[in-house]
């Protein structure tokens, strides 16, 4: 298992290349739990309310967004707002995280998404060059802390994470999310990318203007993935001037006690 600990060292990294691996940060056991648990989420077995989720329509081969479980299937593409289950918010809330947020972010820490990411069997889309910011986000701030975990092995042959280390340094390229084709060529040059391979059980933790994309998954199995934004407690929706749910510090969501998300944070489709 990894080291409890955020160091200097590690800090110093961080901040010159925008990413830190930080290890198994899941027991094989925890690991196992967290699978069985989006699984049992997918096929309905646990529901939540208000959980937002986009489906894989295999019959239509479109993606399409839904309030809840709609029907059973692990075709799921992305399910967010996982801080109402109880073992990923214990997960979002383990111990190295919080030291990590208490130096990136501060004593008051909220949860802007925390959101489960699927590359199906035989995925043939790509997810494009980008920034996770941007004026599309609906928030008065720019997070800037990421802990990115694979749930399954992560390979260049199933479409891992592709970054540019560094590029995190260059601000917010683009408002709009993702990069122009001038942009990519500028900021993303072939030279400069790496494969962000990662084991499963391994958390990464990433700068949010690190560019970043990802690629086809042509395998027979799954890439599956989970990523919680870390940000100041104060961040607050620019439409209703909403506030976040608490991870860490006074008002913290327990994972004893959950229970469920305020509708206002599903009403509109913030990130």
């Amino acid at each position: 298992m990894a080291s409890d600990t955020y160091s200097d060292k590690q800090h110093a990294q961080f901040v010159e290349q925008g990413y830190l691996r930080l290890g198994h940060v899941l027991t094989d056991g925890d690991l196992s739990n967290l699978r069985q648990r989006i699984d049992d989420i997918m096929m309905g077995n646990i529901r939540y309310q208000h959980m937002r989720m986009q489906l894989f329509d295999t019959e239509t081969g479109q993606l399409r967004r839904t309030m809840g479980h709609e029907v059973a299937s692990l075709a799921y593409r992305r399910i967010d707002d996982l801080e109402q289950d109880p073992l990923f918010l214990a997960y979002m809330q383990h111990g190295r995280f919080h030291q990590i947020a208490q130096r990136l972010v501060g004593e008051q820490v909220s949860v802007f998404r925390s959101m489960f990411m699927n590359k199906p069997a035989n995925w043939d889309q790509t997810l494009a060059w980008h920034q996770d910011i941007g004026a599309g986000w609906g928030i008065d701030s720019n997070p800037t802390m990421t802990i990115w975990t694979a749930l399954d092995t992560a390979t260049t042959d199933n479409g891992c994470m592709q970054i540019v280390p560094g590029s995190h340094r260059q601000g917010i390229v683009n408002e709009r999310h993702f990069l122009s084709e001038e942009e990519i060529a500028h900021y993303a040059p072939e030279h400069a990318v790496i494969d962000l391979e990662a084991e499963a059980g391994e958390g990464i933790l990433l700068h949010n203007f690190l560019l970043h994309r990802s690629g086809t998954n042509p395998t027979d199995s799954s890439r599956r993935a989970f990523s919680a934004t870390y940000m100041d407690a104060e961040t607050r929706t620019k439409d209703t001037a909403q506030l976040f749910p608490i991870l860490f510090g006074e008002g913290a969501l327990d994972p004893a006690s959950v229970d469920g998300k305020p509708p206002d944070l599903v009403q509109t489709f913030y990130g």
